[in-house]
């Protein structure tokens, strides 16, 4: 598998708990803390409901990009979990035991009966239930799972994994280890910012304008607060280059000194 050292990284949460707030999402400050370790950075997030044509629909625009894709939830064998069978829909491919699949979860259930829950015997109609969870679209390779063996899947350049976090982030690491291993660091950025008082973004704005213009591949940002800290103030900031955001970040500074505006809080 060859990916460019430009792929962007994308997540897709799926489930009807997050979106009904009945469960809080943990995966996108995991999976933004586990990139920002490796160099790497979140390149967008989706949250989407456990419908197999919203999956479908979502997943055969997501298959359609380069980008690398990791989704979290629906892959377990119960009536909502429907994202095994909606991305074989958006590939146009049929479902199959994967034997790898089979012969872990066949593990985890020998493993169950020695500590004395449950049979290892997966002719049992509920261990035949769970080999459900190792069917997957066809030409899926599996995703180990440290936790309790029963394997994701990953298929064109998407990491299928459960909801569960304890489950869910060892995948993602063992994906951006094994898989993505050459985008780590591949870019070097920064960011910097700093607070700017009493000057309004539209004031401020044709700097940030004709920043973008002189250093191309800087991203310059403007996040407005409205005093929770006592003052009214602007988080200016820059990202990208180190060199040119440096460069970048001093203009940025004087622009605001040049319009009025002030680097330090005013006095009460």
């Amino acid at each position: 598998m060859k990916v460019a050292t430009g792929t962007r990284l994308r997540l897709i949460i799926i489930g009807d708990e997050i979106l009904s707030g009945r469960r809080q999402d943990k995966h996108f400050s995991k999976l933004v803390e586990l990139l920002s370790q490796r160099g790497m950075q979140l390149g967008g997030a989706e949250f989407i409901s456990d419908e197999r044509e919203t999956i479908a629909a979502t997943l055969a625009r997501s298959f359609a990009t380069d980008d690398a894709v990791f989704c979290c939830g629906g892959i377990g064998a119960t009536p909502d979990d429907q994202t095994r069978q909606a991305a074989a829909q958006a590939l146009g491919v049929g479902l199959e035991l994967h034997p790898e699949a089979a012969r872990l979860i066949a593990e985890r259930c020998a493993d169950n009966e020695r500590r004395g829950q449950g049979s290892g015997d997966m002719s049992l109609p509920e261990n035949q239930q769970r080999l459900q969870m190792g069917v997957f679209p066809v030409g899926a390779e599996i995703v180990p799972n440290p936790y309790n063996k029963i394997p994701g899947f990953f298929i064109k350049d998407h990491t299928f994994m459960p909801g569960f976090p304890v489950m869910a982030w060892p995948m993602m690491e063992w994906t951006l280890d094994t898989r993505y291993s050459h985008l780590h660091h591949a870019v070097t950025r920064v960011e910097h910012s700093f607070l700017a008082f009493k000057v309004p973004e539209s004031r401020i704005t044709p700097a940030l304008e004709e920043l973008e213009k002189r250093w191309p591949g800087i991203k310059a940002f403007s996040l407005p607060s409205m005093g929770e800290t006592g003052h009214p103030h602007i988080d200016l900031g820059v990202k990208g280059e180190p060199k040119a955001a440096a460069e970048a970040l001093d203009y940025l500074r004087a622009e605001v000194l040049r319009v009025g505006g002030q680097l330090n809080p005013p006095e009460k």
